[in-house]
């Protein structure tokens, strides 16, 4: 049988290990309208209202959010799972961590 690795950090693996997209959240931020640092703020907030292991999207519109999402990602330990940008919107899938 054959079995593959799976990290919990980035959800599901295909069979060829590919990180597949989470099935859900359970939390999605949009931040509209904020300036820095509410983005943040608003995360931070909102991750504290998740059970650990629990996903929260945030959709941001700042280029300057890459870096702040992947720092504080970074500096509270909650796992930035998957982040994409198009057309100047910043997408981030964050798991709360354990």
């Amino acid at each position: 049988m054959n079995t593959v690795p799976r990290d919990p950090l980035a959800g599901d693996l295909a069979e060829d290990g590919r990180p597949m997209r989470p099935a859900s959240t359970a939390q999605r931020l949009d931040t509209a309208g904020m300036s820095c640092p509410m983005p943040i703020v608003k995360t931070a907030q909102a991750m504290a209202g998740l059970s650990s292991g629990q996903l929260l999207e945030v959709i941001a519109y700042s280029p300057k959010a890459v870096t702040d999402f992947a720092a504080w990602s970074k500096s509270t330990g909650n796992a930035l799972v998957e982040s994409s940008a198009e057309g100047g919107v910043y997408r981030f899938l964050l798991r709360k961590k354990s």
